[in-house]
């Protein structure tokens, strides 16, 4: 084990040289997006399935969280910049040009999520969490979204990787994510 939650481009090629990698799971959403400036890539090249876990970041994209949700103690969402009062208001802002894709793609949010990740590629499996019978439902019919090149374009300008308010983590749990940064993100 690397000690890493999160391994890059370069991290994933050293290691699959050493041993034949099967599977990398990282996160990986419309709103967490670092996979682009490798690993994803790296994965398709060498014949790694990508298992993008938290690919509603972090039930966010399900439109499920309200504005002011108190987390409860223990929920790693507390700590994440992303949910902090004054990024996560400004991240809201998202949401409703979401759902007007989702009703055109006749989706909820949740499904329109899990299509986006699954349509980044064949060797592309999303791995969402619930601990709901009703979502897990959702999640499975995510699988089952078409989308057009159209409507994936709007989404990716949508939550352009600069359009995000925050980092995905806080400095102590960064250190333990060894993928790609953007430009304008904090190193």
């Amino acid at each position: 084990s690397l000690g890493l939650s999160e391994v890059g481009a370069e991290t994933l090629r050293r290691a699959h040289g050493t041993h034949p990698i099967a599977a990398l799971q990282s996160e990986y959403s419309l709103w967490s997006r670092n996979a682009e400036l490798g690993s994803l890539q790296a994965c398709r090249e060498l014949g790694i399935a990508y298992v993008a876990f938290s690919p509603m970041g972090r039930a966010f994209l399900s439109g499920k969280l309200p504005a002011g949700t108190q987390w409860v103690p223990g929920d790693i969402r507390a700590g994440m910049p992303r949910f902090q009062p004054e990024a996560y208001a400004k991240n809201l802002r998202l949401l409703a040009p979401m759902q007007a894709i989702a009703e055109r793609a006749d989706c909820s949010l949740a499904e329109l999520a899990i299509a986006w990740v699954l349509h980044q590629g064949e060797h592309v499996v999303a791995l969402p969490g619930t601990t709901d019978i009703d979502h897990l439902h959702e999640n499975l019919r995510g699988g089952s979204v078409r989308l057009d090149t159209g409507l994936l374009a709007e989404l990716d300008a949508l939550f352009a990787p600069e359009a995000i308010e925050g980092e995905r983590y806080a400095p102590a749990s960064q250190r333990e994510v060894d993928t790609e940064k953007f430009a304008f993100e904090q190193c």
